[in-house]
């Protein structure tokens, strides 16, 4: 059964951080994108950022600068680094594994962690 599993999330003040990290099991994780979304009320879901099975990461307009994605295949787990966090980063935060196996996509979600950054 593929579990992802996040933590760290919390409430924090605009221009503080917070880290994020995600457990997987049950996947062979490191064949597997892994990325963390966010999905704010009323809004839809929109990718932070994502990592390759590389290493290589790719991040969202919004958090360049001031978030870091990275992973660590002997764990199971990636984090997010999240600095100079702003009140528009308000949202529940998704853990993301995905990969395509014999053509086919398999694509796995956390249950989310919600971060708030309000004074």
């Amino acid at each position: 059964q593929v579990q992802l599993v996040e933590s760290g999330g919390g409430l924090v003040q605009p221009g503080g951080s917070l880290r994020l990290s995600c457990a997987a099991s049950g996947i062979i994780f490191s064949a597997y994108t892994m990325g963390w979304y966010r999905q704010a009320p009323g809004k839809q879901r929109e990718l932070v950022a994502t990592i390759t099975t590389g290493g290589s990461p790719n991040y969202a307009d919004s958090v360049k600068g001031r978030f870091t994605i990275s992973r660590d295949n002997a764990k199971n787990t990636i984090d997010l680094q999240m600095n100079s966090l702003k009140p528009e980063d308000t949202a529940a935060y998704y853990c993301n594994a995905n990969t395509k196996l014999i053509g086919k996509s398999l694509n796995y979600w956390g249950q989310g962690t919600q971060v708030t950054v309000s004074s």
